[in-house]
């Protein structure tokens, strides 16, 4: 019985040990999704414009990425894009003659951005990091499904990651994919697109009949403030008489 007891409490013990490193194996396990190239938010609205982010984590431990190089889609060419400044980065965009030139808000429009290169200016992302990098985009296409960003990170030891593999449906993940944007279809009633936004009345709506409130009690103020005066000129009058 002795030997029974100790070997239950041995087990015991152990117990939560077997559990941290069950625990810790699904980490492992799940870490690989988490450093991937990745596009954030994955969805946008068809026709839409849009701000997403390139999130680039570190996936080497003696390593940092220095250089990030995005390709954008040449088969739905988007003629709007903004990086925004990233600090201890630079940028540059590249722009390409497209084969068919596209028509946007009633002008032809010939070339447009193929190529994005973000190279840091120190010591880029560091093992344990990642970092973000935001993009104005448009017009989305109104009649495609995804938009792919193919992506290249160089790391300072020369290295680099192609995120080119393109996901096939009910296949598994490939080991490197591409970034993908996926694109849902627009609302109802169009709203999409900085046109649409500035028709969207519901913000500005409260703020201006705040301000139309304020500025009727402030002329019934004066209006009461006005009749007063008078009363007051008028019942001194009368005393006087």
């Amino acid at each position: 019985m002795a030997k029974t007891k100790m070997t239950t409490k041995t087990m015991t013990r152990r117990l939560p040990v077997v559990g941290g490193i069950a625990a810790g194996s699904v980490l492992l396990l799940a870490a690989p999704a988490f450093a991937h190239v990745t596009v954030q938010p994955d969805t946008a609205a068809q026709g839409s414009y849009a701000t997403i982010n390139l999130k680039v984590p570190n996936e080497r431990d003696h390593a940092s990425t220095v250089k990030l190089e995005v390709t954008l889609p040449t088969d739905h060419p988007l003629v709007s894009v903004m990086p925004q400044p990233v600090p201890g980065w630079k940028v540059k965009v590249t722009e390409a003659k497209l084969d068919k030139p596209v028509e946007t808000h009633g002008e032809k429009i010939d070339k447009a951005p193929s190529k994005i290169t973000w190279t840091a200016d120190d010591s880029g992302i560091e093992p344990g990091q990642f970092q973000q990098f935001p993009l104005a985009v448009g017009q989305l296409p109104e009649h495609a499904d995804q938009l792919v960003f193919k992506a290249l990170q160089t790391y300072d030891n020369k290295e680099v990651v192609r995120w080119i593999e393109p996901a096939k449906e009910g296949a598994a993940e490939p080991e490197n994919p591409a970034p993908v944007l996926k694109l849902t279809a627009a609302a109802k009633d169009g709203a999409a697109g900085p046109q649409a936004a500035q028709n969207v009345p519901a913000p500005n709506q409260k703020v201006s009949d705040s301000d139309t409130t304020a500025r009727v009690l402030g002329i019934v103020g004066i209006v009461i403030g006005i009749i007063g005066v008078a009363y007051g000129v008028f019942a001194g009058r009368r005393r006087n008489a």
